[in-house]
């Protein structure tokens, strides 16, 4: 039995939405009338997101390539496979299943909903993984954490923990943005703190943070690893070989392994899957800069 879907009144106009482990901060602005309907709108969808997901999680925890098109029959898990499907050329052994894209799909969905006339602006912020509905004239600044156990520790409802902040308006084509690393929720193959990226949409940032900091990684006898399944056992990841522990590495290390990162951003950027890319590691950061920006 899953734990009622709750919801809170913040400031700013603000909203706290907690349904088990989906953890959202969401905000509309614009015409008051029209954004409390699109909140009553997205917060009734909400509601539903969680049971559609658990009842075809076994699906969602199978490598994509075991999946097609039909297999899944929620819009949210519909949405999950389509994207992880779109950027499995980018993982290892091609291996990623639907569940690299639960939190950015979750977002695109409600924001999907609070983009009604009226709303002016709106975001819906999933753990970090953030969609955005902009009109025209508009825009959002968004903060970038280098480190993201420090973000885990403070309250995303209340806390502002950023290590900088970059604007994202109306003309850019970017309504998405996501961050992971080893330090954070969800488990990584690689060494990165923290990757940031900003896509088109929610879901593709959510696949393509997952898979760069994968690759932002090396091999040394000091860094822990351990089976994925031996440390949750809903994983995903099966045997999988995930990050536990990185020590103080050498920095000629550290820099290789963000190259790898950084390469495969860059491969990103030329297929058009993501915007940008901002990688960290032990006090290290590279950028994928704007392809705009490099002409």
């Amino acid at each position: 039995m899953h734990m009622q879907a709750t919801r809170q009144a913040l400031s700013e106009g603000r909203w706290h939405f907690q349904h088990g482990p989906i953890d959202i901060v969401l905000q509309a602005v614009g015409e008051p009338k029209a954004c409390q309907q699109a909140v009553d709108l997205a917060w009734r969808r909400f509601q539903t997101v969680l049971p559609e997901l658990v009842s075809e999680l076994p699906l969602l925890r199978q490598p994509v390539s075991q999946l097609h098109a039909n297999s899944l029959k929620g819009s949210v898990a519909q949405r999950m496979w389509q994207v992880a499907h779109g950027l499995s050329w980018a993982a290892e052994d091609g291996f990623v299943t639907p569940m690299a894209a639960v939190a950015g799909s979750v977002a695109e969905e409600l924001i999907g909903l609070l983009a009604q006339d009226g709303v002016h602006k709106a975001y819906v912020n999933n753990g970090g993984d953030i969609a955005l509905h902009l009109q025209e004239n508009q825009h959002w600044r968004i903060g970038v954490v280098s480190d993201l156990q420090k973000a885990l520790q403070a309250d995303m409802a209340t806390d502002l923990i950023s290590d900088g902040q970059f604007v994202i308006d109306h003309s850019m084509p970017v309504r998405g943005v996501a961050t992971s690393g080893w330090r954070g929720r969800s488990f990584s193959l690689g060494i990165a703190d923290s990757v940031t990226v900003l896509a088109a949409t929610a879901a593709q940032a959510d696949v393509a943070a997952t898979l760069i900091a994968n690759a932002v990684n090396l091999d040394h006898t000091a860094i822990v690893r351990r089976p994925a399944n031996s440390l949750r056992d809903d994983t995903d990841l099966g045997d999988r070989m995930v990050t536990v522990e990185v020590p103080t590495l050498p920095i000629d290390r550290v820099r290789a392994a963000l190259q790898l990162g950084l390469d495969c951003a860059h491969a990103m950027q030329a297929r058009g899957d993501v915007f940008a890319a901002f990688l960290c590691c032990q006090g290290l950061m590279v950028v994928a800069q704007p392809m705009e920006c490099l002409v």
